[in-house]
């Protein structure tokens, strides 16, 4: 259940790349808050900046000028922000070393907290967090990255989130590169996730359907601003902005039909 404690809060929040005539402003002046255990989906088309504001959001950008906050204080340690708020992205293979085992990096994401477990209560919670995204353990023993497909990284991720377990996951066009079933499976493993750890979601996506289906609120950008926000229902059934009209029109029919129910 959602309480009313603001997670991330942004007002009037913009960042700026390079100088002069070279200068692009990714996000431009946007106010916002996100509630805890909330799902709320930023909802754009490529260079929106709906990813540029994720990694403001996971302290790996601060803002150009405006404010922003993770509960009620400025990101100032980047360590200590990542021991609570993570990210999966669109690309697992470039979150994992492909010099190393899986097991090796799962482990190892541990040396973020500064009292580790012991070495069999690692081995505990990495088999524990494979068991929960349905992995067998020895289906990955010895593996490294590139011997797995695609889909089965992405469910090396969300064994990651398992083992950190943040209070706020931000996820970043986490089912664009793998096919209709197994983006299923993924949405059912972060719904999963979102139970069991209680977090805060942050889905990052240019596909409004998948939004309107595991959102409590949209965002949808365009050039750096929010320019529409609200419920699924209320984004979708009674749009006040061209771009959000434009997302819904690249819906295909079927998916329109359950919206509209």
């Amino acid at each position: 259940m959602q309480n009313n404690v603001d997670i991330f809060a942004a007002e009037n929040c913009s960042r700026t790349f390079g100088h002069g005539k070279k200068l692009v402003t990714a996000v431009d002046r946007v106010t916002f808050n996100i509630k805890d255990e909330e799902i709320v989906s930023l909802v754009g088309g490529s260079g929106c900046g709906k990813s540029v504001l994720a990694k403001i959001m996971l302290g790996i950008y601060h803002p150009t000028t405006g404010t922003f906050k993770y509960k009620g204080s400025p990101i100032t340690n980047q360590r200590l922000h990542w021991r609570e708020v993570q990210a999966v992205f669109q690309d697992p293979f470039s979150c994992f070393n492909q010099f190393f085992t899986i097991r090796s990096q799962l482990k190892d994401s541990l040396n973020i907290f500064p009292d580790k477990p012991s070495a069999k209560e690692i081995d505990d919670i990495v088999d524990r967090a494979l068991l929960a995204v349905n992995v067998q353990p020895p289906e990955v023993e010895g593996k490294y990255p590139f011997e797995l497909s695609g889909g089965q990284m992405q469910r090396m991720l969300l064994a990651r989130i398992f083992i950190l377990r943040p209070k706020v996951l931000i996820a970043d066009e986490p089912t664009s590169m793998v096919d209709a079933c197994v983006r299923a499976n993924i949405l059912d493993y972060l719904m999963k996730i979102k139970q069991e750890l209680r977090m805060t979601i942050v889905f990052i996506t240019h596909d409004i359907g998948l939004a309107y289906y595991v959102s409590d609120r949209l965002f949808i950008m365009h050039k750096g601003q929010i320019v529409e926000q609200g419920t699924p229902d209320e984004v979708t059934l009674t749009p006040k902005s061209k771009q959000t009209l434009e997302l819904l029109d690249d819906i295909p029919d079927i998916h329109r039909q359950w919206i509209k129910r």
